[in-house]
């Protein structure tokens, strides 16, 4: 049975909330126990990350498809996954899931609960790695739903991981979650100046690959359906219909 757009909204902010709060949260935790290696902490960041984004997918993709990322979620919206009057509610519920999830990982560790990063993340080596992080995102999306659906929570969440690692940005590919980093004075966090860059490339990135893979796999379309159980919405959330 289709989801009401209220559950599926809750589902979005939820998902997106535990998402962001797993970023920032062991950002927190990693660095506070390195002593000072910021290997060891991005080790920390990167592992949570990409383990609670697979239980996410699993957990809120037959509710919502979770997407838990507005750059998914207008990808979907292009190709007819969605229809484009429910992407609003989406975008509000992952962009204000994002931030509650921010708030909620700074009281967890007892900072305040809003503090405007300064850890600076700009130039073109950084927002090109941001582009081909969601480029890379929706790659791994579209073409694992193809055949193996079932597959994709697992295979974002691996992408994510190895994303962490190969990008300069440290693969946020994900413009709520960009937001509420930036709330965050921590090892996360990003500063607001930064921001619009991150999110334009994002979603450049996503969109780019939709298109690519419109003409490498053609029959595509006809294959995002609304957000059930079995389609490809579920499987995708940093997710298709369904990241630090």
């Amino acid at each position: 049975m289709k989801e009401t757009l209220s559950r599926r909204f809750v589902a979005e902010f939820l998902g997106t909330g535990f998402h962001a709060a797993a970023v920032v949260g062991s950002g927190i935790m990693g660095e506070n126990l390195a002593g000072g290696n910021v290997a060891i902490a991005l080790l920390a960041n990167t592992i949570a990350t990409g383990a609670v984004l697979i239980v996410l997918i699993l957990t809120f993709g037959p509710v919502s498809g979770a997407h838990l990322n507005p750059a998914v979620t207008l990808a979907v919206a292009v190709e007819g996954g969605i229809g484009w009057i429910e992407v609003a509610p989406y975008l509000a519920a992952q962009c204000f899931g994002a931030i509650a999830g921010t708030i909620t990982a700074h009281a967890m560790f007892r900072l305040p609960v809003i503090s405007l990063s300064q850890h600076a993340r700009n130039g073109p080596a950084q927002v090109f790695s941001e582009f081909i992080a969601t480029f890379g995102l929706m790659c791994v999306i579209w073409g694992c739903s193809r055949s193996r659906a079932e597959a994709v929570p697992v295979a974002v969440g691996a992408y994510i991981t190895a994303a962490y690692w190969f990008t300069a940005s440290t693969s946020f590919a994900n413009p709520a979650v960009t937001i509420a980093r930036c709330l965050s004075d921590t090892f996360a966090g990003i500063r607001p100046a930064d921001v619009i860059p991150f999110i334009v490339a994002q979603v450049a990135g996503a969109i780019v690959a939709t298109f690519l893979f419109r003409w490498l796999v053609p029959d595509l379309r006809a294959r995002v359906e609304q957000p059930t159980a079995d389609t490809v919405g579920q499987s995708c959330g940093s997710g298709a219909r369904s990241t630090p």
